[in-house]
C-alpha cells in the first residue's frame, strides 16, 4: 500500500488540524495534487491542497467556529483558503464540469471522488492521500509516477478541449517531471489543438511558459513543443532562431552555478531584435521588468574579439550591466559547448568568463558634478546646463573616470 504518512509535511500539526476540522460530521478531506505527486517522486513539497466533500460555506462555517482564518479565494469555484500557523491550505469542494468552452468551466459541486478525479488534467496530478496518509489512485496515476509518464486522464483530446491551456501544462509538466518520450496520445492532442492557444489570455500563456522555462532542463520539452508546432504558435520569434542554444545554456548553468533564469533561456531562443522583442513583450504582456531585461539585451553593443578592461568599463557605464551580462552568458555558454570538441576554443571561453565576472562585480562610478555646480559657476538655468554636464561627463568617461571633482570644475570654468 502506497503511503505518504512518513513525510515530514504530512505530520505537521497544521495539516492534522485541517483533517480534524473537516473529517467529522459526515465530511471527508484528502490531500490532492502536487504534494502527493512530489512526495512519491522524492521532490520537495511546497503547497498542500485539500479536496473535500464539504461545501465551501460549510468549510467557512467550521473554520470560524474553530477560530481559524478562512479566506474566500475562489469560493464561486469551491475554493476556500484556511490559514493555520501562518501556513495556507487551499480547500476545494469536489466538483464536476457541467460546461466548458476551452477557457473556463462551469462547475457543479459533488461528493463523488472518482468524478472529481476524472475532471482533472493529468494522472500524476489526480492522486489523493487520506488522513492516514494512504494514497488513493482512481486514474491509474501511480504507474505513471513510477515511469515518470505525463498522461492526460481518459481521452486526451477531450481533456484538452475542456481547457486549451492544458496544451502548455502538458509540456510544462513533462519538463519538470517527465522522462523518455511524451505520451503519444497527449502529444497528438496538443498538436491538433495548437491553433486554439491564440484564444487564451496572454497572462496565462506566459505564466505557463515561464514555469516551463524554470525547469532544471526544459530542453526536451521545448524540442517536442517545436515538433508539435506548439512552440511556433505561441513564440513565432523562435521559428527561424530555434532552441539549439538551450542544451549548452543548461550545461553552463550547472557548471558555473547559475540559477535557472526563464528570461535568459527565452533570450537564447529568440533573435536580439529590439523591435520584434518589444512586440513579443506586448503580445505576451510581460511585466515592465521583464520587458526591460529583453530590451537591454537586444540593445547591448556586441563585443569585439578583444577589448581592454578600461574600454569594457566604459561600455558598462554607458549601457548598463544587464544587457551586456546577458549577452556574455549566452556567448559563454555557446563557447563552452564548442570547447568540448575544440580545445582551441578554450581561450575564448576563459576570456568571456573573465568579462562576465567583471560585469557582475562592476559598480557604476558616480559622476562628481551635478546641475547645481553648473548654476553656481554662473550659467543660467536652461538647456545649456545639461549640455555642459553631458560634455564634461563624456570627457570623464573617455578618461576612464579618473578626473576628480576639482579637475572637472576647472574644465567647467574653461568651457564657460
Amino acid at each position: 500500500m502506497t503511503s505518504v504518512a512518513a513525510e515530514t509535511w504530512f505530520s505537521a500539526p497544521a495539516l492534522t488540524r485541517v483533517f480534524d476540522l473537516l473529517n467529522v460530521d459526515g465530511g471527508e478531506a484528502r490531500v490532492v495534487g502536487g504534494a502527493v505527486r512530489n512526495s512519491l517522486m522524492g521532490l520537495p513539497v511546497a503547497d498542500i491542497d485539500i479536496a473535500t466533500t464539504l461545501l465551501p460555506q460549510d468549510v467557512v462555517k467550521r473554520a470560524k467556529a474553530a477560530s481559524i482564518k478562512a479566506v474566500p479565494t475562489g469560493i464561486e469555484h469551491g475554493t476556500v483558503t484556511l490559514v493555520i500557523d501562518g501556513a495556507p491550505f487551499e480547500i476545494t469542494t469536489l466538483r464536476r464540469d457541467a460546461e466548458t468552452d476551452g477557457r473556463h468551466a462551469q462547475v457543479v459541486f459533488g461528493t463523488d471522488w472518482a468524478e472529481d478525479a476524472r475532471r482533472r488534467d493529468l494522472t500524476i496530478n489526480a492522486l489523493y492521500a487520506d488522513a492516514s496518509g494512504t494514497v488513493i489512485d482512481l486514474v491509474d496515476g501511480l504507474p505513471d509516477i513510477e515511469k515518470r509518464t505525463i498522461r492526460f486522464i481518459g481521452n486526451a483530446a477531450e481533456r484538452v478541449a475542456e481547457d486549451y491551456l492544458r496544451v502548455l501544462r502538458f509540456f510544462r509538466f513533462f519538463a519538470h517531471y517527465g522522462s523518455g518520450r511524451p505520451d503519444a496520445g497527449g502529444l497528438r492532442a496538443c498538436a491538433q489543438a495548437r491553433s486554439k492557444l491564440s484564444g487564451l489570455s496572454a497572462e496565462r500563456v506566459w505564466s505557463e511558459m515561464k514555469k516551463l522555462l524554470s525547469a532544471p532542463d526544459p530542453g526536451r520539452s521545448l524540442l517536442w513543443m517545436r515538433q508539435a508546432g506548439v512552440l511556433t504558435e505561441i513564440l513565432p520569434e523562435t521559428e527561424k532562431w530555434g532552441i539549439d542554444a538551450i542544451p549548452g545554456l543548461v550545461s553552463a548553468e550547472r557548471i558555473f552555478g547559475w540559477s535557472p533564469q526563464p528570461l535568459l533561456r527565452l533570450a537564447a531562443m529568440v533573435p536580439p531584435d529590439a523591435e520584434r522583442l518589444e512586440a513579443m513583450a506586448k503580445r505576451l504582456r510581460l511585466s515592465r521588468t521583464e520587458t526591460a531585461f529583453l530590451a537591454a539585451w537586444a540593445k547591448a553593443p556586441r563585443l569585439p574579439n578583444a577589448i581592454a578592461d578600461t574600454a569594457f568599463d566604459r561600455l558598462l557605464y554607458r549601457n548598463g550591466t544587464t544587457g551586456l551580462a546577458t549577452a556574455l552568458k549566452l556567448a559563454l555558454a555557446s563557447s563552452r559547448q564548442k570547447s568540448e570538441n575544440d580545445p582551441a576554443q578554450l581561450p575564448e571561453t576563459a576570456r568571456l568568463q573573465r568579462l562576465l565576472s567583471r560585469a557582475e562585480n562592476w559598480r557604476k562610478p558616480v559622476f562628481p558634478l551635478v546641475g547645481a555646480d553648473v548654476l553656481s559657476a554662473g550659467v543660467s538655468s536652461g538647456p545649456r546646463v545639461g549640455e555642459l554636464l553631458e560634455q564634461l561627463e563624456k570627457g570623464w568617461v573617455d578618461g576612464n573616470f579618473n578626473a576628480d571633482r576639482a579637475t572637472l570644475v576647472a574644465r567647467l570654468m574653461s568651457l564657460i
